[in-house]
């Protein structure tokens, strides 16, 4: 059996699938595929339902012409606790036994109900003064991890590795302890995550209920358009001020304000906290509404700070020989790209 990990993103709309090969340059495309999700997904809990998301799993797979059994999946961020937290600068003994009085602060459900893990991400060598280290600590429900690997079981795969979107999004794009600090935005069906890295680490990260299905709605709704009408006007005219994109662009500007706080809000807590030459650098955008067309520029006109789409495939030794509607649809393939990355023998 080949022993390299395909990456598995299962979101609400669609399934992504990756595999790579990881070469001294970078990485190879060995396959990659966007199918529809069921209309239940990942949510149902009735066998019937989960055995159609596993027949869905399968028939994407086989349509990739993936031939391992053995995945990489990330959880949903809004259905996680995910935190990066200070800690005093301890070993790893003494950390294994402080972590779960820090689990419990952080995390708002019972430790027993959920699996912990956690992770240093910066430990000093010599604490000075009041240093901290940082660990990121992350807690799965319990029912969650387990229906995950009841589902990809069905399928007839192996989960090689279970972890957060954050995680996969960070993998597939921070590529250097030298990347500018950046804010990363991700902009899911039902949620937006925003992710602050500095010095290539993840230093923030929270996730807001509010994502590209509040945008479809909202233009469904103005226009009477049904949602699958909608999504194709949004990723056609975008919020331009052009023709069609101005009238779309009133409707969706409520939504991408909410998220457009949050960044704000984001920023003012890195500036406050790290007052040096480091200030953030730049806006990546991600998820499928990333490809929305304007919104690059609504993010920088309103934050002063250059915002950019995201592109996964930069790690593509051979970028150039990709399809252009792989590369157009790079915002949809971050997390799948990440999980594809990780664990990847030569």
């Amino acid at each position: 059996m080949n022993k390299k990990p395909f990456g598995l993103n299962i979101g609400i709309t669609s399934i992504k699938a990756v595999w790579l090969s990881h070469v001294k340059e970078g990485f190879l495309l060995d396959a990659s595929i966007i199918s529809p999700t069921p209309s239940k997904g990942m949510l149902s809990e009735s066998p019937l339902d989960e055995e159609e998301m596993a027949r869905a799993i399968v028939a994407t797979v086989e349509g990739a012409k993936i031939t391992t059994k053995l995945v990489n999946v990330a959880m949903p961020e809004n259905q996680v606790y995910t935190k990066v937290i200070d800690m005093p600068v301890l070993s790893d003994k003494e950390l294994s036994s402080a972590i779960f009085w820090e689990a419990e602060q952080n995390i708002p459900v019972p430790l027993s109900t959920i699996t912990l893990a956690w992770n240093v991400l910066r430990r000093p060598e010599k604490a000075v003064g009041n240093e901290k280290m940082q660990v990121l600590i992350v807690g799965a429900p319990t029912v969650l991890v387990s229906k995950y690997q009841k589902i990809l079981s069905m399928a007839g795969f192996s989960i090689n590795a279970l972890e957060t979107e954050v995680l996969s999004i960070i993998r597939s794009l921070v590529i250097s302890e030298n990347f500018p600090s950046t804010l990363i935005v991700n902009i899911g069906s039902v949620s937006t995550s925003l992710v602050i890295v500095r010095d290539g680490i993840m230093i923030f990260t929270y996730a807001i209920p509010v994502g590209g299905m509040a945008i479809n709605r909202a233009i469904s709704t103005d226009f009477g358009l049904t949602p699958a009408q909608a999504e194709e006007y949004k990723k056609t005219y975008g919020i331009s001020k052009e023709a069609f994109g101005e009238k779309i662009g009133k409707v969706t500007e409520p939504i991408l304000n909410l998220i457009l706080a949050e960044i704000k809000k984001s920023l003012v807590f890195y500036s406050e906290r790290y007052k040096d030459d480091k200030p953030v650098r730049q806006i990546l955008l991600t998820g499928g509404t990333a490809r929305l067309p304007g919104i690059d520029l609504f993010f920088t006109n309103n934050t002063g700070i250059e915002t950019a789409i995201a592109n996964p495939w930069k790690i593509i030794t051979n970028q150039n020989d990709l399809p252009q509607d792989l590369l157009d649809n790079g915002p949809d393939y971050t997390i799948a790209v990440g999980l594809a990355m990780r664990d990847n023998e030569n």
